[in-house]
């Protein structure tokens, strides 16, 4: 981890984009009995993630921790992709969970879980509303047309934890855009870009959602997470394509989520197939 000294003149070189203060939000999330034990704050570093895997692997966070970067240099998404943005433009942090008592074959709800509390937490605090592509998409509206506003990766932290990093982009303009299907909160007519609430209701409801699935065993369907997902992903009943390892692919219509969370493919012939992990490209109907 390689923060920038923080006397360096460049944090207040956008002044539409102020600093995140970590005792402010410290003192806001951090509380007796809460999830949250730990908000720390980077100016720069490569990847959230990253860090937070390594301090957790060496004993230096526990379950609760938050780390937080103004701005990644090596932002990870899926599959081995780049995530990176300007400085302070948007939300880039990980949180360190670890769901001693739920069964192992359960964590993998954990993304999914997290693109529901984000999305939630958004809906609140900036007025829009957050879409889920399958499995850890952000979408955000932005000139009537879907665009990818931020993602989710998790990670495993030894034998007992997961690392969950976040990237969101809040105020991102159009030419800093790094593709055209990009958006930001900004673009999509949020009426809130001020980091700081929306980091603390992106958090709170993080927490709420974890204690609810804990407290049901992990279940999805008696947590309500499974119903959820389902309602707020906008992968459901799109013709869909499916890029798998080995160069195979398959399209289809995605139908459903089974209790393991992963995406059900209704083929051209007939067949259901169950999809855990791949890459999904939204078709558009002829």
């Amino acid at each position: 981890m390689t923060p920038r000294d923080a006397s360096d003149d460049s944090r207040w070189s956008d002044l539409d984009r102020p600093p995140l203060n970590a005792a402010a939000l410290r003192r806001g999330l951090v509380r007796e009995g809460g999830l949250w034990r730990d908000v720390r704050i980077v100016a720069r570093t490569g990847s959230t993630n990253t860090d937070l895997v390594e301090l957790a692997t060496k004993g230096e966070a526990g379950e609760g921790a938050v780390l937080i970067a103004e701005e990644q240099t090596a932002g990870k998404g899926r599959l081995d992709r780049d995530w990176t943005a300007p400085a302070r433009s948007g939300l880039f942090f990980s949180v360190l969970l670890n769901p001693a008592g739920v069964p192992v074959t359960r964590w993998g709800w954990l993304p999914l879980l997290t693109g529901v509390a984000v999305a939630t937490g958004l809906s609140r605090a900036a007025g829009v509303d957050t879409a889920l592509k399958w499995p850890n998409d952000l979408l955000l509206t932005v000139g009537g047309e879907e665009r990818k506003a931020g993602g989710i990766l998790a990670e495993r932290a030894g034998d007992d934890g997961v690392v969950i990093g976040v990237g969101i982009n809040v105020t991102l303009r159009a030419d800093e855009l790094p593709v055209p299907q990009a958006g930001s909160l900004a673009l999509a007519g949020a009426v809130s870009t001020d980091r700081d609430p929306l980091l603390r209701a992106v958090l709170r409801s993080l927490e709420e959602w974890y204690g609810r699935w804990r407290a049901a065993n992990g279940d999805p369907v008696a947590s309500g997470l499974q119903e959820t997902y389902a309602a707020g992903c906008a992968t459901l009943g799109k013709q869909v394509r499916a890029e798998l390892p080995g160069d195979r692919a398959i399209t289809g219509e995605a139908v459903a989520l089974d209790g393991d969370g992963r995406l059900v493919i209704a083929t051209g012939e007939g067949v259901q197939e169950p999809m855990g992990a791949g890459d999904i490209v939204h078709l558009r109907r002829a």
